[in-house]
């Protein structure tokens, strides 16, 4: 399990062009997202298609999701055409799953 979540940091480098763990950029943050509804993170300013999904972020609907953002949520403001590799979303989820053990999301998830 290490190595995929080794493999899924490596990974998430495509992510944060738009998104960080801790804060929100030209996307929402990513601390907390496992189990987090879509659409919720307080003041971001999401697509109403993602307010409106009532998605709830799990392994299997970030799965979905990643695979091809604007096939999975039409009208979502993500404009990434997706992870194809479905080994590379399994490494990317796995990273997600235990990005909130690191210490910069418990830091903001008041876990220090």
């Amino acid at each position: 399990m290490a190595d995929k979540v080794r493999a899924g940091e490596a990974l998430y480098a495509r992510c944060m062009g738009c998104h960080a763990l801790a804060y929100d950029r030209t996307g929402p943050r990513h601390c907390g997202l496992i189990g987090r509804r879509a659409g919720s993170v307080a003041a971001f300013p999401y697509s109403d298609a993602m307010k409106a999904s009532d998605i709830v972020w799990t392994a299997q609907t970030l799965d979905r999701f990643l695979k091809n953002p604007l096939a999975a949520l039409p009208g979502t403001s993500m404009g990434y055409a997706g992870v194809a590799d479905p080994a590379e979303r399994a490494a990317l989820i796995a990273f997600l799953k235990h990005a909130d053990s690191r210490p910069e999301c418990r830091e903001i998830n008041g876990k220090r």
